[in-house]
């Protein structure tokens, strides 16, 4: 098996930050799942996603209190898997790595597991509970607790949790430091009947497709009915692009395929984070239109504009960077364009 790496991609530097005396009372937790690690260095507390990620939650409590079957065919047999075992990963101002039974970052509790990414949870501060992985849907035991925000990590791994009370014990954990064990804590209703025995993982697992699909259809519903009520008079096209003229053109005709035109543009996703512009660079953009240089999207809509024109376009993923992404536009996301054509 690999050994468990995180995406590391920029300059680490140490520090040192002396452990707190105190984590918040299990009284004043609000409903909801925790896990309680108790290490050699203090106590931290998570709350665990037990809702937006089902799986991967059940199968960390089903390893943390014994009730998950180990690969192999070995049965639960009550021992928590998680007790005495070490961070053998430590990198100071990035994260804490454990879970590993061996404690080289090799080991594991014998089957994988598919990423269950879900897209409000981001690696976006110190403190955020995520798994260790060999690489796409190769999760198991391990995980890691982030000193910082983490964002090369999006999409990569899975959080599943965020440190509620704790984080100065995060960051005095050196490499080699004990986990002595994991507490389970359970508020109210939904937390106390949340399963996470093999039974109730492996019907998770089942019906992963499902989920996924059921999340997809609502989140692209909630997107239809945005769009609707942003852009009410926005031209649809057969294709499914949508567009609406800010500015008419020059009327003097079209560019035909294969035309070098230059144009000015500011991308956003529909959240309205813009991603990138050429008028922050102070110059066009150029490329032979119709050709399959750019996005589908964007050929379809300049094949159509005159000189001057401008429009926003409402792309949906099919006509942009698809199920693939690409840099800070994820996977099937629906982007907005404020573009002008310069001139051809």
């Amino acid at each position: 098996m690999n050994k468990l790496t995180l995406s590391l991609l920029y300059g680490l530097t140490l520090f040192f930050i002396s452990p707190g005396a105190n984590v918040m009372a299990e009284t004043q937790l609000t409903d909801g799942m925790y896990a309680k690690f108790i290490t050699e260095q203090g106590e931290i507390v998570c709350t665990l996603e037990f809702e937006k990620t089902p799986l991967t939650v059940a199968n960390f409590i089903g390893l943390a209190e014994g009730t998950k079957e180990l690969g192999g065919g070995a049965a639960a047999g009550g021992t928590p898997f998680y007790n005495d075992l070490t961070f053998h990963r430590v990198i100071p101002d990035f994260m804490i790595q454990g879970g590993c039974p061996l404690g080289t970052g090799t080991g594991g509790p014998g089957y994988t597991f598919p990423d269950e990414i879900d897209p409000a949870l981001t690696h976006d501060g110190p403190g955020v509970l995520s798994m260790a992985n060999a690489g796409p849907n190769t999760n198991g035991s391990q995980f890691f607790i982030t000193h910082i925000a983490t964002p090369w990590l999006d999409g990569k791994h899975t959080v599943f949790g965020n440190v509620v009370s704790g984080q100065d014990v995060v960051n005095a954990i050196k490499g080699g430091d004990s986990l002595k064990t994991i507490e389970i804590i359970r508020v109210g209703k939904a937390a106390e009947s949340f399963k996470s025995d093999q039974a109730a993982f492996d019907d998770l697992l089942n019906n992963m497709d499902k989920r996924a699909r059921e999340k997809e259809l609502a989140a692209m519903e909630g997107e239809v009915e945005q769009i609707k009520k942003q852009w009410p008079d926005a031209v649809t096209t057969p294709s499914g692009l949508k567009y609406v003229v800010t500015q008419a053109g020059d009327d003097k005709g079209t560019p035909a395929p294969g035309t070098n035109v230059k144009a000015h543009y500011t991308g956003k996703l529909l959240s309205g984070k813009k991603f990138d512009s050429s008028l922050d660079r102070g110059e066009p953009i150029s490329f032979p239109v119709g050709q399959g240089r750019v996005i589908k999207g964007w050929d379809e809509a300049f094949l159509a504009m005159s000189k001057g024109e401008k429009r926003t376009l409402i792309i949906p993923a099919h006509l942009g960077y698809g199920p693939a992404g690409r840099g800070p536009i994820p996977p099937n996301a629906t982007m907005v364009f404020d573009v002008e054509l310069v001139d051809f």
